[in-house]
């Protein structure tokens, strides 16, 4: 019977779930074999600080199993994901006394890395130097290399001490 049964599993595809690529970032980061700051994780879900935050507080949730796009989620894990996202935006409104958020996922178009993932960013306070909206004149559509390098133009290296201090405080929110 369990040679029948072994037998049965021998050569079948394995669910998208169980599939990792080795040299995605995420699932590096989900193996342990990359640092990240860490501000909440179950078994299927973990959430890290973007290591070049729009602004403090920018978050990355991430499913755990290495799936590209947002639209082959299965729906518990999708389910997941969103709740996962609640509580962390939930967190990062409270620590930073800013409820003023954009959650975003990409589907291939601006997405840099091919590993489902949510952006919690903070919206910037009212009156901050962050709230300068960029006034550049655009005449014809932007190719997506120039959109990249006008979104990472806008972006700062994660401060180490900065993070550690903001992922204690989220986590104490969560």
């Amino acid at each position: 019977m369990t040679s029948f049964i072994i037998k049965a599993h021998e050569n079948r595809p394995l669910p998208a779930e169980w599939k990792t690529d080795p040299g995605c970032a995420f699932c590096k980061i989900i193996r342990g074999e990359a640092p990240a700051y860490k501000v909440y994780e179950t078994d299927r879900i973990i959430a890290i600080l973007d290591i070049m935050p729009l602004r403090p507080g920018h978050t990355l949730v991430i499913p755990k199993a290495h799936i590209s796009r947002v639209s082959e989620l299965p729906d518990e894990l999708s389910a997941e994901c969103g709740k996962a996202v609640s509580r962390v935006a939930r967190a990062i409104s409270a620590v930073l006394e800013n409820t003023a958020l954009n959650v975003v996922c990409n589907q291939e178009y601006a997405q840099a890395v091919p590993h489902v993932h949510y952006h919690i960013i903070p919206a910037p306070e009212p009156g901050s130097s962050q709230s300068h909206v960029r006034s550049d004149h655009v005449t014809r559509p932007l190719t997506e290399k120039e959109m990249h390098k006008l979104e990472f133009e806008s972006r700062n290296d994660l401060d180490d001490d900065k993070a550690k201090q903001l992922v204690q405080s989220v986590k104490s929110r969560i």
